[in-house]
């Protein structure tokens, strides 16, 4: 055997121990809105998303977590730092792969639930039968083929919130960004979409970041969770959840999903008093 073939399969089995490179990776990222009195949204980030993971983030109201999305996803520039998907930089332009849901409606009431989705690949390359064919399996795949010729109008917030994702999921991309989709919705309506997209992230293998407040929410989807501190936003723990790739809102009844729960909750509350302005016990110590 040759030096050059053993150093090859020397790299080659350093390349299988050390795993496949980050999708995202956010180094010493901040982000400060400028103004009179300046607003620093973010302190110096690092994070790294794994290719397939789920991740959640959760922090008190106005932490950064959907500033944090924003640089990530390209919708704004970081004040410092460097963002990559897949190992080219991101600044200011969301990159062709990357799909956002956001939690506002934005559906377009004037169009049916098939154009909706179809609007998706509106400004796209996509040749016309092979739009037609993903427009169709989206449909399908979110339960929305029955309502296809149906306004948003007269749809609930749910499958309202179907077609907002069936309208990402048409442009396949492998990253899919979603910023508290579910937020007006219901509990009992938010487990079963939390269902639908655990579904939705096995079968395509997309890497999906969630950023939301419920903190079941997040220990019942996510590989990961990341927690975030106030204002200036930045992780101050990362709970592993050790959850099986097949699962669904059934594993709420395990214990462990309460122990997650109680942890996510132990460090966020003193963060989301500091957040409100208020004083813990012991007078604000």
């Amino acid at each position: 055997m040759t030096a050059l073939v053993q150093r090859a399969r020397m790299d080659d089995t350093l390349a299988e121990a050390v795993g496949p490179p980050p999708v995202v990776s956010l180094r010493a990222v901040t982000r400060v809105y400028p103004g009179v009195k300046p607003v620093e949204a973010l302190a110096p980030t690092d994070l790294d998303l794994n290719p397939g993971e789920f991740f959640s983030v959760v922090g008190p109201s106005g932490c950064g977590k959907s500033t944090l999305l924003d640089v990530l996803s390209g919708l704004g520039r970081p004040t410092s730092g460097t963002v990559t998907f897949n190992g080219q930089a991101v600044d200011g332009v969301v990159p062709e792969g990357v799909g956002i849901v956001f939690q506002e409606d934005a559906s377009f009431p004037w169009l049916t639930v098939r154009d909706n989705v179809a609007f998706g690949l509106k400004h796209s390359t996509v040749p016309a039968d092979e739009s037609q064919r993903r427009v169709d399996h989206a449909l399908r795949f979110m339960g929305l083929a029955d309502f296809a010729g149906a306004y948003p109008a007269q749809l609930s917030g749910g499958m309202r919130q179907r077609v907002c994702i069936a309208r990402t999921l048409v442009t396949r991309p492998s990253l899919i960004l979603l910023d508290e989709p579910f937020g007006a919705l219901d509990q009992q309506t938010r487990l079963l979409m939390g269902d639908e997209l655990l579904r939705l992230w096995r079968e395509t293998g997309a890497t999906i970041l969630l950023i939301t407040h419920a903190l079941d929410e997040a220990a019942m989807l996510s590989d990961r969770v990341g927690v975030m501190s106030a204002r200036p936003g930045r992780f101050i723990d990362m709970v592993e959840t050790g959850w099986p790739r097949e699962r669904d809102s059934s594993i709420v009844s395990d214990p462990r999903f309460g122990e997650i729960t109680a942890r996510l909750w132990s460090r966020l509350r003193a963060e989301s008093l500091r957040a409100m302005g208020a004083q813990g016990p012991g007078g604000g110590r």
